[in-house]
C-alpha cells in the first residue's frame, strides 16, 4: 500500500542578500510561496506544511486561505537546520516520507515531483534525489524512519551532511527539470528567474509540433487545423496589437496550435488542458480547456481565449468558412436534438459577437483579413 506524503516548505528565513521578504515576492502572476504550494498540490500531495519564522505573521493569512499547516520555527535565526528539526517534529511515522523544498526555488516542474513520489517505493530506497544531468538538486524525498536521526543531529554540516552518512540508501531520480538546480539568493538571481520563467511559460512553435506530431501522434487533419488556427489567430491578435492591444503573441501560437492535442477523446479539451497543466504550461492549458465553450463573453472587450474560440470556430479542418455557413450546417445536422441545438446556437452568438469586435477595432472584416486563405 502506497505510504502519504508530506511536502515541507522552508520559509522560515530572513531573506538578508534579497533585501525583500522572498516568500512573498511576485512571481509568474502569484506570489514565490504560493507557487511553492501549488506545486505539491497540483502533483496530488495533499500534506502540505510551511515553516515559518521571519515575519510569518505576514505568511499566516496566506496560509490559512490556501488551508495550509504553518510549522512555527522559533529558532530560525540560528539557521536553516532549525526549520528542518521543526518540520521533523511535526512528522510522524504514518507520513511515510517528506519533500523538503526552501522557498527560494520556485522552478521545480510539477512532473518532477511525480517522478519523485512514484519511484519512492518502486526503488526501495530511504532517499530520493532529483538530478539534472547528474548534478543533485530539490527537493529530496526523505523517508520519515530518518525523523529520530534529524532530531538527534547536532546540525553541523546541515541536513545535508546528516544525509551523506546514508548514501547506501539513497538514489538519484535523473529528471529533465533544471528548475531543481536554480534558486535565488540575490536581486539578481530573483530577475533572472523571473526572466527565465517567462521564457519557458510557454512552448516555442518547435516545442508544439514536436508535441502534435511525435509525443501525441496526432493525426494529420487535426495537424492542419490546429496549423490554421494559429494561423487565424495571430493574424488577429498581430492586427489587433497594431490597434494598440497587447496579446501576447507566443502564448497565442502555443495554444492555438495545440488546442486540439486530445482530439479524440471524450472531453478532448479539459483532457488536453489537463496535460499541457502538467507540464507546466498552465496559461496554455487554460486557453484550451475553454476553446469549445466560453463561460462568457464581453460585447466591450477581448481576450486571448476569445481569439482561439473564434479561430477555431472558423475554421472548418484547414479551410477558412464564414460562420454563418459553419454553424448553419452543424444546426441542420442536428435538427431533431433540441438540447445540442442550444449548445450551438450559444456559439454561434458567442463567435459572432467577438467576430464583430474584432472587426470594429481593426476596421476590416476578417474575410478581407483572411484573404488569400481558401474559403
Amino acid at each position: 500500500m502506497t505510504q502519504p506524503l508530506t511536502a515541507i516548505i522552508l520559509a522560515a528565513g530572513y531573506s538578508s542578500r534579497m533585501g525583500a521578504f522572498k516568500p512573498l515576492l511576485s512571481f509568474g502572476g502569484t506570489t514565490v510561496l504560493e507557487r511553492s504550494i501549488e506545486l505539491f498540490r497540483s502533483a496530488g500531495i495533499i500534506d502540505i506544511r510551511v515553516v515559518i519564522g521571519h515575519r510569518g505573521n505576514d505568511l499566516l493569512p496566506l496560509l490559512k486561505r490556501l488551508n495550509v499547516q504553518p510549522l512555527l520555527n522559533d529558532h530560525y535565526r540560528e539557521g536553516m537546520f532549525t526549520s528542518v528539526l521543526t518540520a521533523a517534529v511535526s512528522l510522524t511515522p504514518e507520513n511515510g516520507a517528506f519533500f523538503l523544498l526552501p522557498v527560494d526555488i520556485p522552478l521545480v516542474k510539477r512532473e518532477t515531483v511525480e517522478l519523485l513520489a512514484r519511484s519512492f517505493e518502486k526503488s526501495g530506497k530511504g532517499i530520493l534525489y532529483p538530478t539534472c544531468r547528474g548534478d543533485r538538486g530539490h527537493p529530496p524525498l526523505i523517508a520519515t524512519t530518518y525523523r529520530e536521526e534529524i532530531m538527534a543531529w547536532d546540525g553541523y554540516g546541515g541536513l545535508k551532511s546528516l544525509l551523506m552518512r546514508h548514501e547506501a540508501d539513497a538514489a538519484v531520480i535523473e529528471c529533465e527539470d533544471e528548475g531543481i538546480l536554480l534558486d535565488m539568493d540575490t536581486p539578481e538571481d530573483y530577475e533572472q528567474l523571473r526572466d527565465l520563467l517567462e521564457s519557458t511559460a510557454h512552448p516555442s512553435r518547435q516545442t508544439c509540433e514536436q508535441l502534435l506530431l511525435e509525443r501525441f501522434a496526432a493525426d494529420s487533419p487535426v495537424v492542419r487545423h490546429c496549423r490554421a488556427v494559429a494561423h487565424l489567430a495571430l493574424l488577429m491578435a498581430v492586427r489587433l496589437n497594431d490597434c494598440g492591444s497587447r496579446f501576447n503573441t507566443v502564448l497565442i501560437k502555443a495554444a492555438a496550435l495545440l488546442h486540439d492535442l486530445a482530439k479524440g477523446e471524450r472531453c478532448h479539451a479539459t483532457v488536453g488542458s489537463e496535460i499541457l497543466r502538467g507540464m507546466g504550461y498552465s496559461a496554455v492549458a487554460d486557453l484550451i480547456a475553454v476553446h469549445m465553450d466560453l463561460p462568457h463573453v464581453c460585447d466591450n472587450s477581448i481576450d486571448a481565449a476569445d481569439l482561439i474560440f473564434l479561430a477555431d470556430k472558423l475554421m472548418q479542418s484547414d479551410r477558412f468558412v464564414p460562420l454563418k455557413i459553419r454553424f448553419e450546417r452543424q444546426l441542420e445536422r442536428h435538427g431533431d436534438n433540441l438540447q445540442i441545438q442550444a449548445i450551438v446556437t450559444r456559439r454561434y452568438e458567442n463567435a459572432l459577437t467577438i467576430q464583430k469586435r474584432v472587426e470594429s477595432i481593426i476596421g476590416a472584416s476578417l474575410t478581407d483579413l483572411f484573404q488569400g486563405i481558401t474559403a
